[in-house]
C-alpha cells in the first residue's frame, strides 16, 4: 500500500470537502464585499461631508447626570471644530501639512471644546481652514476647498470654511471657528447660515492657536437660532437674568452703499420687522464713516495717506489698514521663528500675506492699539445700552472657485471696510441670512457694544423667524408700475431743482428732481441732475442708480457716465468706475475729468 503523508488524499466525492470549499469561497466573497462596501461608505461620507473635514473622529460627551437632574443643554447635538483647536492625542494642523509635520500631538483639549463635551455635545472631527488662518476665501491648496452647499461653483468663505460648510450642509448641528478679520462672519454669509463673533476676550482661547491675539475670537455657526443661543449659554459668561430692554437698530446708510443688494431686501426687511414687534424703537439712521472720523482721532494720520479724506468710506479704509498692520505685527511676534526655520509650503495668496507679515517693520505700535481703544469707545457712544448697528456682512457675493483674477483690490477693500468694525472695536457681531438676491445668499449683521453678547443673542432669537418671513415676502413682491406725467410741469420742477442745486440746497434739489421724475419718468436729464445732488449728499448708491437709468435712456449722456464713475469709485468699485470714465472719454476725448480719473484708477485695477 502506498504510504500516507500529512492529511492524506482529499476525496472529491466527499460532500464535506465541498462544504469546506464553499465556506472558504463564501468567506472570501463576504470579505471582498465588506471591503467594497466600506470603501463606498468612506466615499459616500467624503461626498456627504462636502470636503469640510481634514480629520474625522468621535469625542463622546461627558456622562449625563442621572434623574432628577436636568438634561444637559447640548445633549444629542453634534459639532465640528476648526483645525486650530487642540484636541488631546491629535495634532493641531493650523490648515498646513508642514505645521502638522513639525508639531507634536496635543496633550490637552481646548477649554471651549471641553466645555461643549461637558454639556452633552458630541464632536465628530476637525475641519478645513485657510492656512495659518490667513484669508477670507476658504480655499486650501493642500486639503482642498470645502464645497459651498448653496453655490457649489463658488467659494465658501474663510478662514473657517470647513466649519461653515459642515453646518450649512447639515452634517453637524453647530461648529466652532475663529474670527480674526472676518473668518466666521464671511463664510456664514456666503453659506447662508448664522455666524457669531463674540466680544473680544470673553470666550477662552486656551488651546487655540493664535493668529493675532488682539483680534482673535472663538466664534460658532448654526442653522437654528436656538442652537446658536444654547452654545452661547455654554461658552459665554452670560447673566441668566437680565432686565428687559427696548432695542433700537441703528442703520449705517453709508455702508449699505457698498453693497449691490437692493435695500428692500436688507434694510427694509429689518425696519418692517421692528415695526411689527413689541419692544423695538423705530430704526435710526447714521453715516457711520463720519461718526468714526469724528470719534477716532488716532485714525487721522492713517487717513492722510488716502485720497478724498472727507469721504467717510476712506475712514473705514484707514481703519482696515490699521487692522492689517496690527495683525501682521502680532503674527510676526507669534510665528516668525517657525516660518523662517521651516520655510513651509504655502498657497500663493497665503504666502504673500505671511511674507508681508514676517518682513514688516513697525515704527509706532502704540498708535495701532490706540485706534482699537478709541474704536471701542466710539461704538459704545453710538450704541449706548440699547442700540445695535445694522451693516451688510460683506459687500459682494461669493467669488467663483479658482478665479484667475483672485481677490481684487476693490473686493478686499469693500469687504474689510465692513469687517474691520467689529474686529477693531472688539464688539460682538452676528451674521443673519436673509434669503437670496440673483441666486446668491445675502445677509445683514447686527453689532452690539462690547460685553452685550446676551443682549445680541436674545435679539436674534426673538426676531429671527420674523426676519425670515419678511425676507420671503420681499423676494416674491412685484415692482411698482410706472407712471407718466406732464412734461411742462416737470420742466418747471427741474428748473427749481437746478436753482436749489446752485444754492447748495442739495436735499431740496433732490426733492424737486424727484417730483419731475414722477411726472416724466423717461427724461434722462432729470435722473442725471438728481444724481449730481445725491453725490453732494454722499448718497453714492442712489447716484449710481440714477445715472444707470439716465444711461439706459440716453447712451451718449457723458455727465451720467462721469457721475456714475464718481459714485462707483466712492463705493470702491474701481473696475466699474474705470469703465465709466473710459466710456466718457470715448464720447468726449478731451474731457479732462474723465482723463484724470482714468489715470488715477488704472493702477488700482491692474
Amino acid at each position: 500500500m502506498p504510504k500516507q503523508f500529512g492529511l492524506g488524499k482529499i476525496s472529491v466525492s466527499n460532500p464535506k470537502v465541498w462544504v469546506v470549499i464553499g465556506v472558504g469561497v463564501a468567506g472570501i466573497v463576504i470579505l471582498a464585499e465588506t471591503r467594497r462596501r466600506r470603501r463606498l461608505r468612506v466615499r459616500k461620507l467624503e461626498t456627504e461631508a462636502f470636503g469640510a473635514f481634514i480629520e474625522r473622529f468621535e469625542l463622546l460627551p461627558f456622562p449625563q447626570p442621572p434623574p432628577p437632574a436636568a438634561r444637559l443643554l447640548l445633549s444629542g447635538l453634534t459639532f465640528a471644530v476648526k483645525d486650530i483647536f487642540d484636541v488631546k492625542d491629535y495634532v493641531t494642523g493650523f490648515g498646513n501639512p508642514d505645521w502638522k509635520r513639525t508639531h507634536e500631538v496635543s496633550g490637552k483639549t481646548a477649554v471651549v471644546v471641553t466645555a461643549l463635551l461637558k454639556n452633552g455635545a458630541t464632536c465628530v472631527g476637525k475641519t478645513v481652514m485657510d492656512e495659518l488662518a490667513f484669508g477670507i476665501t476658504g480655499e486650501n491648496v493642500h486639503y482642498g476647498t470645502p464645497t459651498n452647499p448653496l453655490m457649489q461653483s463658488h467659494i465658501p468663505g474663510g478662514s473657517s470654511s470647513g466649519s461653515a460648510v459642515a453646518v450649512a450642509s447639515g452634517i453637524v448641528d453647530f461648529a466652532l471657528g475663529t474670527d480674526t478679520l472676518g473668518c466666521v462672519r464671511t463664510p456664514a454669509s456666503f453659506c447662508g447660515i448664522l455666524g457669531y463673533r463674540p466680544s473680544h476676550g470673553v470666550v477662552s482661547t486656551i488651546g487655540v492657536l493664535p493668529n493675532s491675539q488682539s483680534l482673535d475670537t472663538v466664534g460658532w455657526f448654526a442653522r437654528d437660532p436656538a442652537i446658536l443661543h444654547r452654545v452661547g449659554n455654554i461658552l459665554l459668561p452670560l447673566k441668566q437674568l437680565e432686565p428687559r430692554r427696548t432695542r433700537c437698530f441703528i442703520i449705517a446708510d453709508d455702508l449699505f452703499q457698498l453693497s449691490k443688494v437692493p435695500k428692500q431686501k436688507t434694510v427694509q426687511v429689518v425696519s418692517k420687522v421692528t415695526d411689527n414687534l413689541s419692544g423695538y424703537q423705530p430704526p435710526r439712521h447714521v453715516n457711520f464713516g463720519q461718526h468714526i472720523a469724528a470719534n477716532v482721532p488716532s485714525l487721522r494720520g492713517f487717513r492722510e495717506q488716502l485720497m478724498n479724506m472727507q469721504n467717510g468710506i476712506s475712514t473705514l479704509k484707514a481703519l482696515s489698514s490699521v487692522m492689517f498692520l496690527l495683525q501682521r505685527y502680532e503674527f510676526k511676534t507669534n510665528h516668525e521663528e517657525w516660518v523662517k526655520s521651516m520655510k513651509p509650503r504655502l498657497g500663493s495668496d497665503v504666502s504673500d500675506k505671511v511674507n508681508a507679515a514676517i518682513t514688516a517693520t513697525h515704527a509706532d505700535i502704540k498708535s495701532l492699539y490706540k485706534v482699537r481703544t478709541e474704536m471701542r469707545a466710539a461704538l459704545r457712544s453710538l450704541l449706548k445700552d440699547d442700540g445695535m448697528l445694522v451693516v451688510p456682512t460683506v459687500a459682494d457675493p461669493p467669488l467663483k472657485l479658482n478665479s484667475k483674477k483672485g481677490l481684487s483690490t476693490e473686493f478686499q477693500e469693500r469687504a474689510f471696510a465692513l469687517l474691520s468694525i467689529a474686529s477693531m472695536s472688539g464688539c460682538c457681531q452676528v451674521t443673519v441670512p436673509l434669503g437670496k438676491h440673483d441666486d446668491c445668499p445675502i445677509s445683514v449683521s447686527f453689532i452690539a457694544f462690547h460685553g452685550a453678547d446676551k443682549f445680541l443673542l436674545d435679539t436674534v432669537l426673538d426676531m429671527y423667524s420674523s426676519l425670515q418671513e419678511q425676507a420671503r415676502l420681499v423676494s416674491h413682491s412685484s415692482p411698482l408700475p410706472e407712471r407718466n406725467g406732464n412734461m411742462d410741469a416737470s420742466e418747471l420742477l427741474k428748473e427749481k431743482g437746478n436753482a436749489a442745486y446752485k444754492g447748495r440746497q442739495w436735499n431740496k434739489a433732490v426733492g424737486y428732481y424727484s417730483e419731475a421724475i414722477n411726472l416724466s419718468e423717461m427724461n434722462a436729464t432729470y435722473y442725471c441732475n438728481r444724481a449730481a445732488a445725491y453725490l453732494e449728499l454722499g448718497c453714492f448708491q442712489e447716484a449710481e442708480d440714477d445715472c444707470s437709468k439716465a444711461i439706459s435712456l440716453d447712451k451718449k449722456n457723458v455727465k451720467a457716465y462721469l457721475r456714475r464713475g464718481t459714485a462707483r469709485e466712492s463705493r470702491l468699485f474701481y473696475k466699474e468706475a474705470f469703465e465709466d470714465f473710459k466710456h466718457a472719454l470715448v464720447l468726449e476725448p478731451q474731457n479732462k475729468a474723465a482723463s484724470l480719473a482714468e489715470k488715477r484708477l488704472r493702477p488700482l485695477i491692474s
